[in-house]
């Protein structure tokens, strides 16, 4: 099998996990909402899990039909490289703080197990294994953090809507605005901490290829 092929079936594989989990866990949230169909989908696309995962499977699927890194905004590898780091987050944040503090059964199970381990640890393999990082610098890392800021500020628009909020270290109703920037701040240092591990990461790959 060549290189190119084993590439695309990793990034099929990928996304192929990654379509599945988003939908298995749309149904599952519908089949068991105690909310009207349209707060249940906007719950949803509260997540920062869900929405994280939808770019990844979307950043593979457009790597699948176009080869070429660049070719679109999705396959740049400033955009893999941000990706990597809000994948990684996902990760993090939920097997450290969140995965205690509740225990998913069959289908739920499965779909957690896929969105937050399986996922994260396969894309960062294939950012890792094949996307080029020369374009990769400190500077970047700071770029990345518009993403996540930018969720800060729809999760707390949302919330008003919604009345609820989909982590608790956010959630307003339960300890307040006060609390609620402190551990956004925390969260952000996190995030900023593992783009420098991504950026560094990238710089100790590119040092390493003969030129």
């Amino acid at each position: 099998m060549s290189m190119l092929t084993k590439q695309t079936l990793f990034l099929f594989l990928i996304a192929l996990a990654g379509w599945f989990a988003i939908l298995l866990q749309l149904y599952l949230i519908l089949v068991n909402r105690t909310s009207p169909v349209f707060q249940t989908v906007m719950t949803f696309f509260s997540f920062f899990t869900i929405l994280t995962n939808i770019l990844v499977a979307i950043c593979c699927t457009a790597l699948i039909t176009n080869k070429d890194y660049g070719a679109c905004f999705f396959t740049r590898p400033t955009v893999l490289g941000g990706t990597v780091v809000y994948i990684v987050i996902v990760g993090i944040i939920y097997n450290v703080i969140l995965r205690g503090l509740w225990h998913p059964a069959g289908l739920q199970r499965l779909a957690d197990e896929l969105l937050h381990v399986v996922i994260p640890l396969s894309f960062s393999l294939y950012w890792f294994i094949y996307v080029p990082k020369k374009e990769l610098n400190w500077q970047t890392s700071f770029r990345w953090l518009i993403y996540p800021l930018c969720y800060f500020v729809y999760i707390l628009l949302l919330g008003l809507y919604l009345k609820t909020y989909p982590y608790p270290f956010i959630d307003v109703n339960k300890i307040g605005y006060p609390f609620v920037l402190r551990n956004s701040l925390i969260v952000g240092l996190a995030f900023l901490l593992v783009s420098f591990a991504v950026v560094l990461i990238a710089k100790m790959q590119v040092g390493r290829r003969p030129v």
